[in-house]
């Protein structure tokens, strides 16, 4: 984030390099960086003649040099933004000579999405020299929770931290995704609201009361009732309840069951830190480590990595997916 917030400043104050290229698995940032680049570098008189926006699959390495070389249009600048780059991955090491002797007033912008290129080589040490080599890394799923909080306190928004987790169940890790939803939300409600479960189940879809999250404390909690009522609903809903989701997500819990099981400091501020939970989740952890005793979460991880070969059709061919998580729940609570 300070990075991000790093380069858009530099931007803002006329700054600006060269060349950005702007790599790597999280096209979110890649996105927010060349959308203010296009936005506030000309102005809209100027863009007319000097901002072009070029699309990998369309173009070659050549043409985005000689654009890039072109001079401006009664202008101090002009702006090449190349789209989709990745699609030029077998040719982009032909850049690197350009990068060495950039057009001074030309901001080039590659945006080379879901890959990165090898930074040992010459276009990579170049660019880090006369421009902007910018890797865009996909953050880890207890990573998103505290992303989410950060953007809308920006936004002079809150959230619960059950909402949050229900986003992340929902949308996974793609922060453009979940982006969208939360624009949705700031447009309906008030920031002087706090975002909850309720907001995100009436104005998104996600119920309150039967996903993974209420699943996983059912399980937790040992509340078999509720547990039962659930693994039901996803039967009879499978395509918004995938079975893989739903294994993942209890898979990744019981092993963080296991490591606090394991933990000689199980204070709050060690639980959350080692975890890598927030602790306002911590409770859970604290009651289904006294519903599972270690030996049972090993069990519990074994009969979950059968669940999911069985979900793969490994010894399983004709089971049912509702079939396979009624089975799972059942070996998990007794």
């Amino acid at each position: 984030m300070n990075r991000i917030k790093q380069i858009v400043d530099e931007i803002r104050l006329k700054n600006t390099k060269p060349i950005y290229f702007l790599m790597g698995e999280e096209a979110y940032y890649i996105d927010k960086i060349s959308d203010f680049i296009e936005n506030n570098i000309l102005s809209e008189e100027e863009k007319g003649f000097n901002q072009m926006i070029l699309y990998g699959r369309d173009v070659t390495v050549d043409d985005i040099v000689g654009n890039a070389k072109r001079f401006p249009m009664m202008s101090e600048k002009q702006v090449v933004i190349v789209k989709e780059a990745q699609d030029l991955s077998r040719s982009i090491e032909k850049l690197a000579d350009y990068a060495e002797n950039p057009q001074p007033s030309t901001v080039l912008v590659i945006c080379y999405k879901y890959k990165t290129i090898d930074k040992r080589k010459k276009l990579a040490k170049t660019i880090a020299q006369t421009g902007c080599l910018f890797e865009s890394k996909k953050l880890y799923e207890n990573q998103v929770s505290d992303w989410i909080n950060s953007l809308l306190r920006e936004k002079g928004y809150q959230i619960e931290p059950k909402a949050s987790h229900m986003l992340v169940e929902f949308l996974g890790t793609n922060l453009s995704k979940i982006a969208n939803e939360l624009e949705k939300l700031m447009l309906i409600i008030d920031n002087s609201s706090v975002i909850t479960a309720l907001h995100i189940e009436q104005n998104i879809g996600i119920s309150k009361d039967f996903n993974n999250f209420e699943l996983r404390k059912a399980i937790g909690d040992k509340e078999l009732l509720k547990a039962n009522q659930i693994v039901q609903y996803f039967t009879q809903n499978p395509k918004s309840n995938p079975l893989v989701m739903t294994i993942s997500l209890l898979n990744a819990f019981f092993t963080q069951l296991l490591l606090y099981h394991g933990l000689k400091d199980k204070g709050k501020i060690n639980v959350g830190k080692m975890l890598r939970i927030n602790p306002y989740f911590i409770p859970e952890y604290q009651r289904a480590a006294k519903n599972y005793p270690m030996r049972k979460v090993a069990q519990v991880i074994a009969r979950l990595r059968e669940a999911d070969l069985k979900s793969k059709g490994v010894g399983a061919t004709n089971l049912a997916q509702g079939d396979i998580l009624k089975e799972l729940l059942f070996k998990i609570m007794h």
